[in-house]
């Protein structure tokens, strides 16, 4: 699991469009990056409609705002589409990024213990250094928790 001060793990992967996406990409902007456990489920929509209603807040302070999920880049397209989403959707699909960043582990579902997304925020500076960690997202105010 990443911790305070941790430099933003290397990764690559696609997104929504199939375009290659890494790391080094968000080098000079501030980021955050949302790991949601499914597109078009109510948890992670209700998330991602929080961040798109508060877009325009969030690029105002400096932010560049990224979802990802172990969802497909097609699957991506039509969520992003369907709920007008302004920023990018990441599809890591092998899992890589999710575990480089503490994003991937056990969890319950339904009474059994599986193995999945964690739901959790990464927030990150212009030099890609960790700022900040939520880790109780709260999936109707996530935009409201960063920016409070």
């Amino acid at each position: 699991m990443l911790k305070i001060g941790d430099k933003m793990p290397s990764f690559e992967v696609v997104d929504q469009d199939g375009k290659t996406v890494k790391s080094e990409d968000f080098i000079g902007k501030k980021t955050i990056i949302y790991f949601y456990p499914k597109d078009n489920t109510s948890g992670c929509t209700a998330e991602a409609c929080s961040f798109r209603d508060n877009y325009a807040a969030l690029t105002e302070q400096g932010y560049n705002v990224v979802g990802v999920s172990k969802d497909s880049a097609k699957s991506h397209t039509g969520f992003r589409a369907r709920y007008e989403l302004p920023f990018r959707l990441l599809s890591d699909t092998s899992t890589q990024m999710l575990q480089a960043f503490g994003a991937w582990g056990e969890k319950k579902m339904y009474g059994k213990t599986v193995l999945g997304t964690l739901r959790r925020t990464f927030i990150f500076n212009e030099a890609g250094i960790l700022e900040r960690i939520i880790e109780k997202v709260d999936t109707k105010n996530a935009a409201g928790q960063i920016l409070m």
